[in-house]
């Protein structure tokens, strides 16, 4: 499809939603939008209470912070692990004999792979394809998806990509001198939609998420778990568990019980920053985590930065209008798409609201509810519209017979010149 047939097709929304887009996009529009959803655990009683498992850190265990008045609140799902979880939803899960994706939301964004370096082959690789028979294993290819890459556009390893990095940068340097977002609107979009920050390139350039989400349960109880591994220790005679008993000694690498030979009870956390016994009493906070009990509510804030938005623009008002208009609609569809809420083993939730409620925020006043929301249907078609001016412009530099590449591959010695660079010139990326 030509670039003006595109434009001509650029609003297959009602007339009524369309006024939607232009008012929350206008310069005098609200400052974001925010959906609240309540959560339930799938085995919540019928009060909504259940047993979750919160996500576990280094040394704290779970993140819970105890409030003023006493409540504790469990960080149940970060911000980072669910922009990672929402940039998913555009990533392409096979084609069909057409060559049409099976997830229609895959074509609304370019699939950029990585090509890693091949496993196998000197090292046994083709030893172990004779063993079980199967050539592909010397052969094994290992490619990444732009779209699971911790960074986004810029990961290292996309900048260890010398067919590839090279357009990324020229996307960053018009975006940190220009202002102009086009470019990167059209290789990485979900880059400016879920945050990225080029802190290991040359522009150094950082744009905050459009879309962020948090999960959070609310008057929290703690629980603690304990379990007791049995071997075959027991029935062993004495000469086999002295003999083990010298060899661990002698090894002094692994204890018996860390190769299933011992019994082991898992009481305690492994760490040594806190005492296990307090008063000659089991101290709670060295006991192994059981979960939380969700007394209150567990609830999914989304909000869509629509300043942060209209920070981005293009070469021109028309062409600003067309990075808003398309990023716009990514956002919406991620924030409204029904994710699946298997976060973790022990964490499985449910919505608990047939419907949701989407408000705008105004710069003064009071959230105003949103009373006729866009349909999946229409924010898809009106990403389809939009995604297409962006496929035309796809850099040259990213060309080949005047088709797009998707796949480039990793180099070493591209990853190894990263390692040259001082710690000051490459700060830690702090968007997930």
């Amino acid at each position: 499809m030509t670039t003006q047939a595109a434009e001509a097709t650029i609003s297959p929304l009602s007339d009524e939603t369309s006024k939607f887009f232009e008012t929350w996009l206008a310069v005098d529009g609200p400052v974001a939008l925010r959906l609240r959803q309540r959560l339930f655990p799938v085995e919540a009683d019928e009060n909504g209470r259940g047993i979750i498992f919160p996500p576990t850190y280094a040394d704290i265990g779970y993140n819970i912070d105890t409030l003023a008045d006493g409540t504790r609140v469990a960080t149940i799902d970060t911000v980072g692990s669910q922009a990672n979880r929402l940039e998913s939803i555009f990533k392409s899960t096979g084609k069909n004999d057409k060559g049409e994706e099976l997830n229609s939301l895959a074509s609304l964004v370019p699939q950029i792979e990585i090509v890693l370096p091949k496993t196998g082959g000197k090292k046994g690789g083709k030893k172990l394809a004779q063993t079980q028979g199967d050539a592909d294993v010397a052969e094994h290819i290992e490619k990444r998806s732009l779209l699971d890459l911790a960074h986004r556009s810029a990961d290292a390893v996309v900048l260890s990509c010398p067919t590839l990095a090279p357009e990324i940068a020229k996307a960053f340097e018009a975006l940190r001198n220009k202002g102009n977002a086009a470019s990167l609107c059209a290789i990485a979009p979900t880059s400016l939609v879920f945050g990225v920050w080029d802190s290991r390139g040359g522009s150094g350039e950082k744009r905050p998420r459009l879309v962020r989400s948090l999960i959070r349960a609310w008057d929290v109880e703690v629980l603690h778990s304990a379990a007791q591994f049995n071997s075959v220790w027991k029935a062993l005679n004495e000469d086999a568990k002295k003999e083990l008993t010298a060899e661990e000694k002698k090894k002094g690498k692994l204890e018996l019980s860390a190769v299933g030979l011992k019994d082991a009870p898992a009481t305690f956390r492994k760490t040594d920053k806190i005492p296990q016994f307090v008063g000659g009493a089991p101290n709670p906070e060295a006991r192994v985590l059981g979960g939380v009990l969700a007394k209150g509510a567990i609830e999914r804030d989304v909000t869509i930065n629509l300043v942060a938005l209209r920070g981005l623009r293009g070469k021109d008002d028309k062409e600003t209008k067309e990075v808003q208009q398309y990023l716009l609609s990514l956002a919406l569809l991620a924030a409204t798409v029904d994710l699946e809420l298997f976060l973790r083993e022990g964490c499985l939730l449910r919505y608990a609201d047939e419907k949701d409620e989407w408000k705008t925020v105004p710069r003064r006043g009071e959230p105003r509810p949103i009373e006729i929301f866009p349909s999946l249907s229409q924010l898809t078609e009106h990403a389809q519209a939009a995604a297409l001016l962006f496929k035309s412009k796809w850099p040259n530099g990213l060309k080949e017979q005047g088709k797009p590449v998707l796949e480039h591959e990793f180099n070493i010695e591209e990853a190894k010149k990263l390692l040259a660079k001082k710690d000051g010139d490459a700060p830690a990326d702090a968007l997930g």
